[in-house]
């Protein structure tokens, strides 16, 4: 099945009434964060039947195809197919194998290119944590030399350029990217690692929009749960009274009633107040 297969079969599965309710629920009218985005009326489970259907022997080099359509479903299905593929590259037993590193580096170098096509917070979320966040902890040939290495300056420059508009890199990253950098930590938070969340937590920190708000709290939430409680008291001692209140209720989400309240009395300073 080729991505014109694919999308025939997506569009053959339109649902009407499905699309005016995801319309809706993604913010897609004048002015919205998804201003524009179309909708076939698919639901996810749909969406991952097609890639079940499709992903055993599909060409990455069909991917684009997908990520460039204007369905947002179709746009998903691209995305998964990149999941599906990288994580069957990154098994353990080949999380050092030469070619399975160069093949996932490939997938990698695809996502980025097309990191504007996922310009939905559904479309990221499901994607960003098993590429570009597994690819953080993983050998890459990514990097100044080409030689294997975990080349975590370069990761960090890749990082850096979805998280700060302008970089020479991202060529000016949006909200979208923006959440990529923030979101991909989750994956790292899960391997042990909190240094990613706190550092691009710290990044966001004053960001204008709720979207944000909500990932950097969700994220810092999922670094305490999976790396260090204390290591999420440390970070909000330090930032509490300037974190914006949807930020810092989705961080402290998990912990006691009594300790809750304890941090969202902490007088608000600066913009947010």
């Amino acid at each position: 099945m080729g991505a014109r297969e694919i999308i025939a079969h997506m569009e053959s599965l339109q649902n009407e009434e499905q699309r005016r309710i995801l319309m809706g629920f993604f913010k897609t009218g004048p002015g919205e964060y998804g201003e524009g985005d179309e909708f076939l009326g698919l639901k996810v489970p749909q969406t991952r039947e097609v890639v079940r259907m499709a992903c055993a022997d599909y060409a990455l080099s069909e991917v684009p195809e997908l990520l460039m359509n204007r369905w947002h479903e179709v746009r998903l299905c691209g995305l998964l197919i990149l999941v599906a593929k990288f994580e069957k590259l990154a098994a353990k037993r080949l999380e050092s194998d030469a070619e399975a590193i160069s093949r996932r580096d490939e997938i990698v170098t695809m996502y980025l290119q097309y990191a504007g096509q996922a310009n939905n917070w559904d479309l990221v979320d499901l994607s960003v944590p098993k590429i570009l966040g597994h690819w953080l902890m993983l050998p890459t040939m990514l990097g100044p030399d080409g030689r294997v290495g975990q080349h975590k300056d370069y990761k960090l420059r890749v990082l850096d350029g979805l998280a700060c508009p302008g970089s020479s890199y991202s060529g000016g990253a949006g909200l979208w990217k923006q959440r990529m950098s923030m979101v991909c930590t989750w994956k790292t938070s899960q391997m042990g690692d909190p240094s990613w969340c706190l550092r691009y937590a710290e990044i966001h920190l004053h960001h204008p929009h709720d979207l944000m708000h909500k990932a950097v709290g969700w994220m810092l939430r999922e670094m305490g749960k999976r790396c260090s409680m204390e290591l999420l008291r440390e970070f909000l001692r330090q930032h509490a009274h300037e974190m914006p209140r949807t930020m810092l209720r989705y961080a402290i989400e998990k912990m006691t009633e009594t300790e809750r309240k304890e941090w969202m009395s902490i007088p608000l300073e600066g913009k947010w107040r």
